[in-house]
């Protein structure tokens, strides 16, 4: 929505008034109800279709999204029998069509089987699954196409009141966005989507009701009131409808088969508990996760879990008895709680980001976990870890990052899904951070697991860059003194890397004591003073300059160092190369070779080709009218790039206000709520807004202002702030992006009014600039990805903002007449 709503104005009688005329009604209540349900609809997906099939697949949500709400608009401004039907037939027919379609919509994502990972092989599986992948696309785009055309129909006839009907839209918009985050960690996001379906239903409801008292629709009004109740009942009981199916390509034999103790949806992803001899396994939507392990709560039986659990005992082996404070960065399960307890450590942080698996450790399993959130010393926290360290003024023997992206140390498979995530952990800040947090003599340990270590172990040469830059911003430039890197096969997994860093060299007697414990399956890949074998790894931490570069050169991978402005730790192919290499079918269990950046292109291929079918080509229906609209160059461009900026800007402000907020989840709900309410606000404004010179370059200064600030001021304000209180630092940030929604939001009336004064074709002429600001911001959901993995944030918002140059500047040239406000 917000200057991307993608819905468009039409003509037409208005309750049947007479073409053109508006009812009695100003129909604020009904479009705010159907704006609540669409968003809530489109969050509520982006959960469903992470876990049904890949993390990347959400942008698939959101530009379908996008589509169905613009191609409601251009089906108005098509349909002759839209047209001559009446604004409440129009309304209460689209809002019970909508009900159903949202009702048999979820049954068939959730019930359909798929391997979107054989899409990649290039066989008959592919056109199968590729066919099938299509088809959930289509439902999800019918689910949003009736909501479209009731915003569509209600814009367009009464074009006058268009500030206050878009502040009506958005503000529903912002309050599902506010309902997102309780809404998914309480009813689950497949109540939540039929409740959203009750939404859509009581609208309905309300304008049967008011036919009824006009004497019809008696009928419209026990089906409209029949399908809320059915929806609300399931709302409540969403146990009658199907299971989600996972996606074959994220079985796990032996695990998906094993008894399921738990289950619990939240909005970061789906925990799912199963039993298995001796550990309960936890899977993190539909992929392996942490693991469990029974305790019986004594000291002396914790000496086990260093060989049950492998390479979580080597970050303690350089200096034994000597690590007392210990910071766990995705404690998880507490497995690495236990470890640190059994080497004597007496402080203990642990930081767990999911509030599912943080009420497991801490309520629902602590007969089984030996209440391990209890233990003297230990202080296990549901919050952010980049967040809990920047608040954090304490120093640590030891910070453990054991894989908390994944969640799992052994977790690897699973690295296609994250390829698209932005990894704040693992970036040049968070290393930088870390370090500073290290008591004299500390140690930061990082653990990733590697499908192919000995030949491609990118998790950790990339790791190993970012150390580098994190110590070379310190002013230490050699790192072959400060870095021990080992590897550890886990069985049936793949190897896990352990990486120990200090800002002080390590000593021969450390180096000794890590390498006399090292069990016997774990093989030191690097160690100071050791002969080390000339590997990636090798070269990575010991040569620079000219001869890293020379060695660099022909590394078929992207391992280079990640910051807070490009953070996409599991992007290792660039996309020129992706690209180029489109016509090889993936095989084998390598899954860092592209997928997820051929499914993002995919994406955008799908955005383009949709957007094509079903927003520009209706045109083709009219096109002698379109034909007579003057200027549609000029339009084309300012309505394409107001949909565009708006998608960077949103895109890159949700990524740099999540350290602030602590949880990704709150800082898309936060920036998108805030953008929508005050875009809202703008464009309730904007109906005293004349665009003269003056008034767009007073504009045009305004967002260069505000652009000059996200790009440099931001950061230092939200660092200095982040002591505050989760209540208050949410406020600041509405306060933060007020400015930015406030000026944003006068654009799409202003480029309404501006085209509907062109020529006596006003609707047909707003149709054609909202169907292409539809189109641009489908395209632009997934490109502003694209470019923030390929160039980085602050890259896109400088995009962003020329964008919106070039649009005040064709705003300027579009003249026109322009039509009284109400």
């Amino acid at each position: 929505m917000a200057d991307a709503p993608a819905t468009t104005v039409s003509p037409g009688p208005s309750g049947g008034k007479g073409k053109g005329s508006a009812s009695s009604s100003g129909y604020y209540f009904e479009i705010f109800l159907v704006s609540v349900s669409a968003l809530l609809l489109e969050i509520s997906y982006t959960r469903i279709v992470s876990f049904k099939l890949f993390y990347y697949f959400t942008y698939l949500v959101i530009g379908l999204a996008l589509l169905g709400l613009g191609a409601g608009g251009v089906i108005v401004a098509v349909s002759k029998r839209l047209q001559r039907a009446s604004t409440d037939t129009i309304v209460l027919g689209c809002a019970l069509i909508g009900a159903v379609t949202v009702g048999v919509g979820y049954v068939v994502v959730a019930s359909v089987s798929v391997n979107t990972l054989l899409v990649w092989r290039y066989t008959t599986a592919s056109i199968e699954n590729g066919a099938v992948l299509l088809g959930i696309s289509l439902v999800l785009f019918a689910s949003f196409l009736p909501a479209g055309i009731v915003l569509a129909t209600l814009f367009g006839r009464r074009p006058e009141a268009v500030g206050r009907l878009y502040f009506a839209d958005l503000a529903g918009a912002a309050l599902a966005c506010a309902l997102a985050v309780p809404l998914m960690g309480s009813i689950g996001p497949p109540a939540a989507i039929m409740l959203s379906g009750a939404g859509l239903a009581l609208a309905g409801s309300r304008i049967a009701w008011r036919r009824r008292k006009a004497g019809v629709g008696a009928r419209s009004l026990a089906v409209a009131v029949g399908l809320t109740v059915v929806l609300l009942v399931v709302t409540i009981v969403p146990s009658v409808l199907p299971e989600v199916e996972l996606d074959r390509g994220k079985f796990s034999p032996g695990i998906s088969d094993t008894k399921l103790v738990y289950s619990s949806w939240s909005p970061l992803f789906r925990v799912d508990v199963r039993e298995q001899p001796l550990q309960r396994f936890f899977i993190h939507d539909g992929l392996p996760g942490s693991v469990m392990k029974p305790w019986d709560g004594k000291q002396s039986s914790l000496r086990n879990f260093r060989f049950d659990l492998g390479p979580s005992a080597l970050p303690f082996t350089t200096r034994p008895g000597q690590t007392e404070s210990v910071l766990i960065i995705g404690a998880a399960a507490g497995n690495e709680i236990l470890v640190s307890l059994d080497y004597k450590a007496s402080t203990i942080d642990a930081v767990e980001l999911n509030p599912v698996t943080y009420q497991l450790v801490t309520e629902e399993m602590v007969d089984y976990n030996g209440h391990v959130a209890e233990q003297p010393g230990v202080n296990y926290v549901n919050a952010d870890g980049r967040s809990f360290l920047a608040r954090s003024d304490a120093a640590y023997d030891l910070i453990w990052y054991p894989a908390p992206d994944s969640y799992s140390a052994t977790n690897a498979s699973s690295a296609s899904a994250f390829v698209l995530a932005e990894s704040y952990l693992y970036t040049q800040e968070a290393v930088t951070d870390s370090l500073d947090h290290l008591a004299p003599g500390g140690m930061l340990a990082a653990q990733f697991g590697e499908m192919l270590f000995d030949r491609f172990p990118n998790r950790t040469v990339r790791y190993l860059a970012t150390v580098k830059a994190a110590l070379a911003e310190r002013g230490i430039t050699d790192a072959s003194e400060r870095v021990i890197v080992a590897t550890s096969p886990i069985g049936g997994f793949p190897d896990v890397s352990t990486i120990l860093v200090k800002t002080d060299p390590f000593t021969p007697a450390e180096v000794d004591n890590f390498v006399a414990t090292l069990p016997a399956t774990t093989r030191l890949a690097y160690a100071p003073g050791r002969d080390n074998e000339p590997t990636a790894i090798t070269r990575r931490i010991v040569e620079s300059g000219p001869a890293l570069t020379r060695y660099a050169a022909p590394y078929p991978f992207s391992v280079d160092a990640v910051t807070d402005t490009k953070p996409f730790f599991w992007h290792f192919q660039p996309f020129s190369k992706v690209v180029s290499e489109l016509r090889r079918p993936i095989k084998g269990v390598n899954f860092e070779v592209a997928v997820g950046e051929r499914a993002l292109l995919l994406l955008l291929a799908i955005a383009v080709v949709l957007s094509g079918v079903f927003l520009l080509l209706p045109f083709v229906a009219v096109r002698d009218t379109w034909k007579r609209l003057p200027r549609k160059g000029r339009s084309a461009i300012y309505f394409a790039m107001i949909g565009l900026g708006f998608m960077a800007f949103e895109i890159t402000l949700i990524q740099q206000l999540v350290l602030f907020l602590g949880y990704p989840t709150y800082s898309l709900t936060v920036t998108l709520s805030s953008l929508l309410i005050f875009v809202g606000l703008g464009a309730f404004l904007s109906r005293n807004v004349v665009p003269t010179a003056r008034t767009l370059a007073a504009m045009a200064v305004a967002i260069v202002a505000l652009t000059a600030f996200y790009l440099f001021g931001l950061t230092p304000v939200t660092e200095g702030l982040l002591d505050l209180a989760l209540s208050l630092r949410i406020a600041v940030a509405f306060l933060l992006l007020a400015p930015l929604g406030l000026c944003l939001g006068m654009f799409m009336p202003l480029g309404i009014r501006a085209v509907a004064g062109l020529s006596d074709l006003s609707s047909e002429y707003v149709a054609w600039g909202w169907a292409l600001n539809g189109f641009a911001s489908v395209i632009g959901s997934v490109l502003a990805t694209m470019l923030a993995m390929t160039y980085g944030f602050r890259v896109v918002l400088l995009l962003a903002l020329a964008a919106y140059g070039v649009a005040l500047v064709t705003l300027r040239t579009l003249g026109g007449r322009t039509p009284s406000v109400a």
